[in-house]
């Protein structure tokens, strides 16, 4: 496990329950950072769970509750200096039998809840003068389009427009916002979109692992630790002069 010094680093990552959040909150720790976990499977509003970790629970579908949250980590644990947005919905559908319903649910944690945690930690980080790194999970899904997640792809192009756009702004005030952009990683979102996705295209979920393993250079899909290592580069002194990008880790499957 590759670790990095963050003591004295405060951490604050959407999604922290599972997947490639729990993954990232996980390396964190073990590089010394004191993490905020926030997920709508946790309970209680701060909730400390050792010395180091916090658990807080967060509804990003809600704007309401995100500024509700938001002052609640400010108050308790200070001023971030590493916000990680990992957490993040999809829903399986052709566009032309989608359903709005799905559309909106989809951006108002992939895209709108992102915009209004990234923007609200900034304004705290630049009203205090505080350096920062604010780490976006995208997808190679904002880089290209697949068949049966249109409302997944978009808002992860939504996103990499996002993340381009307050690295400019905040460059002066030595904020870095970066994305990550995973290909296929073994989560419980892909496993479920797996079945999902075969059942609209008459594949079985074994048939659609196959079809994903033969388009990896590399020839295996993503464990969360591929995509955690990342996170920690960017959220380290190692990754200083570098801001608005959106780096790959795909095995090779997307090169742009």
């Amino acid at each position: 496990m590759i670790t990095l010094d963050l003591s004295h680093q405060t951490a604050v990552v959407t999604g922290g329950n599972s997947g490639i959040g729990q993954g990232i909150v996980q390396i964190l720790l073990q590089s010394g950072a004191r993490v905020v976990s926030a997920d709508l499977a946790h309970e209680g509003d701060f909730k400390e769970i050792n010395g180091r970790l916090f658990e807080s629970r967060l509804d990003l579908s809600r704007s309401e509750d995100i500024y509700r949250w938001s002052n609640i980590v400010l108050e308790q644990a200070g001023i971030p200096d590493i916000v990680v947005n990992c957490a993040g919905i999809s829903t399986m559908d052709y566009v032309i039998d989608s359903k709005l319903e799905d559309w909106e649910k989809v951006f108002s944690i992939n895209s709108t809840g992102l915009y209004l945690v990234s923007k609200i930690f900034a304004k705290a980080m630049v009203d205090a003068g505080k350096p920062g790194r604010i780490i976006q999970m995208a997808s190679q899904a904002g880089k290209n389009g697949y068949r049966a997640m249109g409302g997944y792809c978009a808002s992860k192009h939504a996103v990499l427009g996002l993340t381009k756009v307050m690295a400019i702004e905040l460059a002066r005030h030595n904020i870095l916002v970066n994305a990550i952009c995973p290909g296929i990683v073994e989560t419980p979102m892909k496993h479920r979109e797996r079945v999902e996705g075969g059942l609209i295209r008459g594949m079985t979920a074994e048939e659609i692992y196959a079809e994903d393993c033969s388009q990896i250079p590399l020839g295996r899909t993503a464990e969360v630790r591929d995509v955690a290592n990342v996170a920690l580069f960017l959220a380290s002194p190692l990754s200083s002069y570098m801001t608005g990008q959106a780096i790959n880790v795909t095995g090779g499957m997307t090169m742009h």
